[in-house]
């Protein structure tokens, strides 16, 4: 019973071995007979050294050299508007004229009390020179002459304030007032705004504080004028340090005679960073970036002695990876601080598709961007 039994295990086992190399047999046939991959589609581009010029970036906002809101220091009623919202002005310019016929009528009856003093102190010291009244009557009507000047001017300041003027030349905003409103002090009547020349205020981290020197070129954009560049200088420096976020404020003056930039504006600033440099660029789209390092797949003929030939008798392109550091980055392009030499073919788009020693066409019919100054483009 045991014997047979033996054999029969040994039948079973003599079977599951004979399939199991059948399948074995049937999966190398597949293997054998599937298609191997083709060259695969990618576009290229060549390594270039480019004229490079450091810069420091960072964002700002647009601020007047001279903002103010014009209000009122006294009390009154509107009596004329001497000006039209977005006007530009000129210092000392009426703006706004309060009612101050009571003021005025004030001021004359001062001055008439003032003009008499004048004409008491006048007939005084003639009678003390002849001796009709003593040295102390002429002493006050010296001090109630002094007095009643001191009135008058009073009320001379008085009616001044009820005529508002511009503090300085430059742009009014947009106002709600009109003649017959009724003014109280603090009130805000119209803004004004001098912005030309203009100021840009932005922030950069105490380590580039070091490169930062008054005088310094920048550049300015924004979103408002795309592709429009504005050109600037360093002006001022915050000489205290943020202790919250170790920033320091920075500020830029720029010509601005179109009015083009306006207050509060958001603004990209680029300050240019010492002399222009030469790096390797390629478009941004070249670089893989992986948690081991960035790479690129470089484009270059079969070296292999078998290695298949085009219909002109040429070698077969190839892709292989090779590991690259890069640096700054500018628009479209990233510069290559090491592994690539100038004139190289490398991949810019398809490297999903790659492995090292993937057969490649390139077609370059439809290519990535590869602009320093990129502009959004909206079809």
């Amino acid at each position: 019973m045991t014997k047979r039994m033996l054999i029969m295990l040994g039948c079973v086992l003599l079977l599951v071995l004979a399939l199991a190399f059948g399948f074995y047999l049937h999966i190398q046939k597949l293997i054998a007979s599937s298609p191997k991959p083709g060259a695969q589609t990618v576009s290229s581009a060549k390594v270039e050294a480019l004229e490079w010029q450091p810069q420091l970036a960072s964002v700002g906002t647009i601020m007047p050299v001279r903002g103010v809101d014009v209000t009122t220091e006294i009390a009154g009623l509107v009596r004329q508007v001497n000006f039209k919202s977005g006007e530009e002005v000129k210092a000392g310019d009426l703006l706004v004229q309060l009612n101050d016929d009571s003021d005025v009528a004030q001021l004359n009856s001062l001055q008439a009390a003032a003009d008499l003093a004048a004409t008491v102190l006048t007939r005084d010291k003639l009678q003390f020179a002849a001796q009709a009244i003593s040295q102390a009557q002429v002493d006050a009507d010296t001090a109630d002459l002094k007095s009643k000047r001191a009135l008058v001017e009073q009320q001379k300041a008085l009616v001044q304030k009820k005529a508002i003027r511009a503090p300085f030349s430059g742009e009014l905003g947009i106002t709600t007032v009109n003649p017959g409103q009724y003014l109280n002090p603090g009130d805000k009547i119209v803004s004004l705004e001098k912005i030309d020349p203009i100021y840009v205020d932005f922030y950069v981290p105490q380590k580039q504080v070091a490169g930062l020197t008054i005088g310094q070129s920048l550049n300015l954009s924004s979103d408002a004028y795309a592709g429009v560049d504005f050109a600037g200088k360093i002006t001022a420096l915050n000489p205290k340090i943020d202790p919250t976020t170790r920033n320091v404020q920075i500020e830029a003056t720029l010509s601005n005679p179109k009015h083009q930039l306006l207050p509060g504006m958001f603004a990209n600033v680029k300050v240019n960073m010492g002399e222009k440099k030469q790096y390797l660029t390629l478009p941004q789209t070249a670089i893989t970036y992986n948690p081991y390092g960035s790479t690129v797949f470089v484009i270059a003929p079969d070296d292999k002695k078998d290695a298949k030939k085009d219909d002109k008798g040429n070698a077969q392109l190839v892709a292989q990876q090779v590991f690259v550091t890069t640096g700054a980055t500018r628009g479209d392009q990233v510069a290559v601080l090491t592994g690539l030499k100038a004139g190289q073919q490398v991949v810019t788009t398809g490297q999903i598709k790659l492995k090292n020693g993937t057969p490649v066409i390139v077609d370059n019919t439809v290519s990535p961007a590869n602009s320093p100054n990129p502009t959004p483009q909206e079809h």
